[in-house]
């Protein structure tokens, strides 16, 4: 259970990780309400500090009308977090589309409890900047926003450093999601919320490509030093308890004046799972049934299946999965699944 003297904000500050939740589609390709409650109870009993749903592992396709999934799964997941963590689990929503359909989907999000929206600026990838922050503007004014800049291999646009030091003009930004999968990027985001002087925005890794590296780095600008809070990450939606562990190693790591050079093999090992998982040698194409695989195979989710039929493990990703497995177990956390997964399954039925 989360501390009842803290508030949301302030454990995002804190540091937290918060996996993004996968669909749990079964072989026919119908929702699991069983084994989405079940993923859910697994985040929460492995320490995860939240949850964000509706995001890219979740499949943008929910929203379409044939499945009609967005609303279910939001409902659900909120409903089984605040039954099993509290009120202060910290509840994310994606919000994407165009201004319309994103006032929808953040007018949803709040009415059931999310505590803030990660906001998908995808829809705005050949629009003015000017525009995507009038968007932004919008969208917070209805739910505290989590700005996300996501990396253009899978749907983002790359953004100016002016784009973000304006951003974090928005009063009601809480964090940002950095996720380009470029150092350069990374530190363009890094470095406008330090000049911004916006020390209420929480900074969150999204570079599931360097994990540890974000998380250890002192990032440090006229004076100033930030941390990466956390992260929000697909690659922590699977062995979770293990990401739980690593990010309390890493905020003991912090407070020494050096950090051993056993954590860049720790952090070249985990990048190395992450390729496999999200399938890097085919341009991230089974980067959810990688997801969806891993879960599985420790029994959680029910298949790999996709909405989208088409979508599946790529040609030799299974086998890349296999190798991981062996060549780095301390990453893994199946044990812990073993001994309660029948549990979670049956648990808020």
């Amino acid at each position: 259970m989360t501390d009842p003297k803290t508030t949301w904000q302030e454990r995002l500050a804190d540091g937290l990780v918060i996996p993004a939740v996968p669909l749990t589609l079964d072989e026919s390709g119908s929702w699991s309400e069983r084994h989405q409650r079940a993923v859910v109870n697994y985040y929460v009993e492995a320490g995860a500090g939240g949850i964000a749903v509706g995001v890219h592992s979740t499949q943008f396709a929910i929203r379409e009308p044939k499945h009609g999934l967005f609303e279910p799964i939001l409902r659900l997941s909120a409903q089984v977090a605040q039954q099993n963590a509290g009120a202060e689990f910290v509840r994310i929503a994606g919000i994407c589309g165009d201004t319309q359909q994103a006032r929808k989907e953040a007018t949803l999000a709040a009415d059931i409890g999310y505590h803030c929206g990660l906001l998908s600026l995808t829809a705005f990838c050949d629009q003015p900047e000017e525009v995507a922050l009038q968007h932004a503007q919008v969208i917070s004014e209805i739910i505290p926003i989590m700005g996300f800049y996501l990396q253009p291999a899978v749907g983002g646009r790359v953004f100016s450093f002016d784009f973000w030091k304006s951003f974090c003009e928005i009063e009601n930004v809480v964090a940002i999601k950095i996720a380009p999968f470029n150092r350069y990027y990374t530190w363009d985001v890094v470095r406008a919320v330090m000049e911004s002087g916006r020390e209420d925005i929480s900074l969150y890794t999204g570079n599931d490509d360097n994990i540890i590296a974000d998380l250890l780095t002192p990032f440090s600008w006229q004076g100033q030093t930030r941390y990466m809070s956390g992260g929000l990450l697909g690659q922590w939606g699977v062995w979770t308890k293990r990401a739980v562990e690593l990010l309390e190693e890493i905020k003991q790591a912090r407070t020494s004046e050096s950090i051993a050079s056993t954590w860049l093999t720790r952090n070249a090992a985990l990048t190395d799972a992450n390729a496999a998982v999200f399938d890097t040698a085919n341009n991230f194409a089974g980067c959810i049934p990688g997801i969806l695989e891993v879960l599985r195979r420790q029994g959680i989710a029910p298949s790999s299946r996709c909405l989208d039929p088409a979508e599946t493990l790529s040609l030799g990703q299974s086998e890349e999965l296999d190798r991981v497995y062996k060549s780095h177990p301390e990453l893994t956390d199946d044990e812990f699944v073993k001994r309660n997964l029948k549990r979670w399954l049956e648990k808020n039925a």
